[in-house]
């Protein structure tokens, strides 16, 4: 039922007002500290030996790990609580920073990453249903889309800080770091292996959650059943062309942008000075995801353009996207690239919505957590493949060849998205 409340921050009572203040206080605590190392994932990675083709399998192991471990471990929040689980996730990021700090070996750093996808599936939408849930009982029948923004405010600032302070580190410590023995970007990871230590500490004492009776059963019902999701939700697939056509294209679409993503910190390093490369690639990433942020916001605008036909959209979308990756791959100057990248990182945000509302458009209320779980798993599979192919192409030829090739991918799901867009206008 809808709320009938208008959202008034100061209205709110005291419980309610110190609630999302402490939520707020979390996400900004747990993007900050993955913002730290975020921007300097693939140079740390080339500083300990790894080539493009090492870093993309570590990022599969990373993809396949949630993947794999993300549905059995959904429901297992609701069963033995949130606060809980969300404690173990930020644990098995600590056991990723430490073993990422103490090896150089691809074995190690593999399993570090497989800590990175581990915890990603225990912390996903965790603390999120917390404040929901919470929320309600707090200030029941008010608005909660305003309480949520400021939380996805505080999300986006501490992503943004914590890659600008990221980037920041090495180039201000790194000469200490190197004199001691050590990498100088295990700056950016021992502070974010401190941040977590804090937001460990901070979910323990600030986050306040009733226990809930242990279920023994729950981890090992979560993983009997996933068998059956992905049977239920492969038929729901196959019964509706639309939903293979939109889960296929986004596939494809992960496929090609995914290692632009992970690879362009490399690509950057090269066009910039020693003495401040980092830091400006900390300032890049922060661009980035508000770039992203500004093309989500823009969608909807973009969406009446083509008259809320969202298939078409998207398929715009995805031919905007390759278009710009193709000339990311020729810019030999700063100047382009940044210009370049910050038009490809908006256009990456303008997708969300129109799939989104395909998605939801396609089935019914009980089948939506289903398809969502699928939505999931083909997009880390597809993350997970492009990342191989384009890797091994990237260490084969070059990394700007490898972009033109993984241009070929969303030029396909042009292609699907306007077969798409034929049906849902012929079905509606």
């Amino acid at each position: 039922m809808p709320a009938d409340i208008e959202f008034s921050f100061r209205q709110l009572t005291r419980s309610a007002r110190r609630h999302i203040r402490v939520f707020q206080m979390h996400q900004f605590l747990d993007r900050f500290a993955m913002g730290l190392t975020v921007a300097v994932v693939a140079l740390a990675l080339i500083d300990r030996g790894m080539d493009l083709f090492q870093i993309s399998l570590l990022f599969g192991v990373y993809s396949v790990t949630t993947m794999t471990m993300e549905l059995p471990f959904g429901g297992l929040a609701d069963n033995i609580g949130r606060k809980p689980v969300f404690l173990s996730a930020v644990v098995a990021s600590l056991i990723s920073l430490g073993l990422f700090l103490s090896s150089s070996d691809f074995y190690v750093l593999a399993l570090s990453f497989a800590f990175i996808g581990f915890g990603r599936a225990l912390r996903s939408g965790t603390l999120d249903a917390w404040f929901v849930e919470n929320f309600g009982v707090m200030a029941p029948n008010v608005d909660i889309q305003p309480a949520l923004a400021k939380a996805q405010w505080a999300n986006a600032m501490g992503l943004a800080f914590g890659a600008i302070c990221g980037g920041l580190l090495p180039d201000a410590f790194g000469a200490t770091a190197i004199r001691l023995g050590f990498s100088i970007y295990d700056v950016s990871y021992a502070a974010s292996f401190i941040m977590m230590t804090v937001l460990f500490l901070y979910t323990l004492f600030a986050v306040t959650e009733e226990p809930r009776p242990l279920n023994p059963k729950a981890l090992t019902q979560g993983f009997t059943n996933v068998p059956a999701v992905i049977k239920e939700a492969g038929f729901l697939a196959l019964k509706h062309p639309s939903l293979s056509m939109l889960l296929l294209a986004l596939t494809l679409f992960l496929m090609a942008t995914n290692p632009v993503e992970v690879f362009w910190p490399t690509q950057v390093k090269g066009m910039l000075s020693e003495g401040y490369a980092n830091t400006a690639i900390g300032v890049l990433t922060a661009t980035y995801f508000f770039s992203i942020a500004f093309g989500a916001a823009l969608s909807p605008r973009i969406n009446q353009i083509f008259k809320r036909r969202n298939a078409i959209s998207l398929s715009v979308a995805f031919a905007c996207l390759a278009a710009l990756q193709i000339a990311l791959a020729f810019q030999g100057g700063i100047v382009g690239f940044v210009g370049v990248f910050i038009l490809f990182s908006v256009v990456l945000g303008s997708t969300e919505t129109p799939a989104s509302s395909i998605l939801h458009s396609c089935v019914e209320n009980h089948q939506r957590s289903t398809m969502l779980s699928l939505r999931s798993l083909v997009q880390q599979l597809g993350a997970a493949i492009g990342l191989m192919v384009v890797g091994g192409l990237a260490e084969s030829y070059s990394l700007q060849s490898a972009w033109i090739g993984g241009a070929g991918f969303l030029v396909i799901a042009v292609l699907l998205g306007g077969i798409l867009a034929k049906r849902l206008k012929n079905s509606g």
